[in-house]
């Protein structure tokens, strides 16, 4: 049973690269398409993969147990990545005392805007019935939306000596930004994240840190969630709120537009002074230390569906899927049934010996009361990389009948079951391989380099986005008055630069003259339109 295999052959070249144009040849199972409208269409395939939905409370998400499987997965990596870098978790109060925010004023007043603040710590009931707040608070507390005054405050505590150094703490926590325009997974009033926060003797280890958490960061968005990104620093009008200095890597998302993936941050010794960390180094000298801190968070869910989604739902990278494998019975009476039920748990016990990226294969059988096609379309919008469905006409040639998320919903191979369960775990590798270089593909289409303001404007006069353009631009560039209104007409921001944290660029000298203010040493940025 050779079939036209498609389910076996390599991926390199051979899965079309995402084209945003007009026009669908064939039904689909989101409206409206991407092309129609792709905001839309990522809330219709965020609410029908299963992943969330809105919740009572305004601006905040209910993540549903396929995105909170999806995000585990996530969650479990990660952590076991920063442990094999030789942190560790710990976790600190959700509440901070109003008067931590504001001893690091740049820091206050990045945040003031998003905080929710607790002022009282009871109810009541009121002449009408209704409970009110009662017991004012001596002091306000805010509802962490990032954790560097608190745990800088612990860490003053623990910080005595050189000896004590380096602290390497990880956090996985709740944080709470006050949104006024929501949008699920990217942004919420609430949402789930990792923070990493740690302290060091000098200024060369911390920046190391820094660093070297960037490189995980990529490390993670490319080998597991199969989305490329750009590393490099962000500028001064882009800087975490306190830091000396900020890296990110930076996505391309299938309208064009850039996501924010992730950040490390090097504070140099502003929240060390803030906090009093400081400690006796070898001579006996008191001084302060250096921190840093890195996070992601359930943003990544909406980076993966916007990088890798099509008109039928999520395709998820197998690295990062909740179920690999997904088994579909098909029989048409009770009869049938436990023939076909015994093969289906039977196939999934042999899958399940078989590992992938060094786990065993995640493998479910579906035998809910449902019709195959429903079963069958439930699954392609939830993103399962491997569909097996199995009937009576499958057992009695012993076949399974394979379809891939990868490809078209509709497309299907008969093949030998023990062919299936021999190849299924290096076919999950060409997908994931697959995915990846579509959405790289995908991206360098989508990018080009501009040198000077006309090209700059000509390359972002659609309103829909172009994409990423990459311009030297001079450090002072932004307290220019006339750049800012370009970028705030166009609805552009720079990204990254790309001359720092080891981004490559093609070549190109960093000392240029600036595309939009004539001054010299401007360094290649990527700007773009931004979520």
């Amino acid at each position: 049973m050779a079939g036209p295999a498609f389910f076996f052959q390599r991926q390199a070249g051979t899965i079309p690269v995402p084209i945003m144009g007009k026009g669908q040849a064939t039904r689909t199972a989101i409206s409206p398409t991407r092309a129609e409208n792709y905001a839309e269409w990522y809330q219709q395939v965020v609410r029908a993969a299963d992943l969330a939905e809105l919740s009572p409370v305004r601006g905040c998400m209910v993540i549903k147990p396929w995105g909170y499987a999806l995000w585990e997965n996530m969650q479990r990596v990660l952590d076991g990545m920063f442990k094999e870098t030789g942190h560790t978790n710990a976790y600190f109060p959700l509440f901070i005392p109003l008067r931590y925010l504001e001893r690091e004023a740049e820091h206050v007043e990045g945040f003031a805007k998003e905080c929710a603040v607790v002022t009282h710590h009871r109810l009541e009931a009121g002449p009408d019935g209704r409970l009110v707040p009662a017991g004012e608070l001596d002091e306000p507390y805010v509802v962490r939306p990032t954790s560097e005054t608190i745990i800088g405050e612990t860490y003053a505590k623990w910080v005595q000596s050189y000896r004590d150094l380096p602290i390497l703490i990880n956090q996985w926590a709740n944080v709470v930004r006050w949104e006024l325009r929501p949008r699920l997974f990217l942004r919420t009033a609430e949402f789930l994240w990792q923070e990493g926060h740690t302290v060091h003797a000098t200024a060369e280890e911390a920046l190391q840190e820094t660093l070297h958490m960037l490189g995980v960061y990529v490390e993670f968005a490319e080998r597991y969630m199969a989305m490329p990104v750009l590393r490099g620093e962000k500028s001064a009008g882009e800087r975490f709120p306190g830091a000396v200095n900020t890296y990110t890597i930076e996505a391309m998302m299938q309208d064009r537009k850039a996501l924010q993936a992730g950040t490390s941050h090097f504070l140099g010794q502003n929240f060390a002074k803030a906090c009093d960390i400081s400690f006796s180094d070898r001579n006996g000298a008191l001084v302060h230390a250096w921190t840093t801190s890195w996070g992601v968070s359930t943003r990544l869910v909406g980076g993966l569906i916007m990088t890798h989604g099509d008109d039928d739902g999520a395709v998820l990278p197998p690295r990062l899927a909740p179920h690999q494998v997904v088994i579909l019975p098909i029989y048409k009476d009770a009869g049938q049934r436990a023939a076909v039920i015994g093969a289906c748990e039977a196939l999934k016990r042999e899958l399940t010996q078989a590992t992938y990226a060094g786990e065993p294969l995640r493998v479910a059988v579906d035998d809910r009361d449902l019709r195959g096609g429903e079963k069958n379309w439930h699954h392609v919008k939830r993103g399962v990389p491997i569909r097996v469905e199995i009937g009576p006409r499958d057992l009695a040639a012993g076949a399974v009948s394979v379809a891939r998320r990868d490809r078209p919903a509709r497309e299907r191979e008969s093949l030998a079951r023990e062919r299936f369960t021999a190849e299924a775990p290096a076919v999950l590798g060409r997908i994931q391989d697959g995915l990846l270089d579509r959405a790289r593909a995908f991206r360098d289409a989508h990018t080009e380099r501009v040198g000077d303001l006309q090209a700059f404007e000509e390359y972002f006069r659609d309103e829909a986005g172009s994409g990423f353009a990459v311009a030297p631009m001079a450090a002072d560039a932004e307290r220019d008055a006339a750049f800012q209104e370009l970028l705030k007409r166009l609805k552009v921001s720079p990204r990254c630069i790309l001359s720092t944290a080891g981004a490559a660029g093609d070549g190109a000298p960093p000392d240029r003259t600036c595309a939009f203010t004539g001054a010299g040493g401007a360094a290649d940025t990527v700007f773009a339109r931004a979520y």
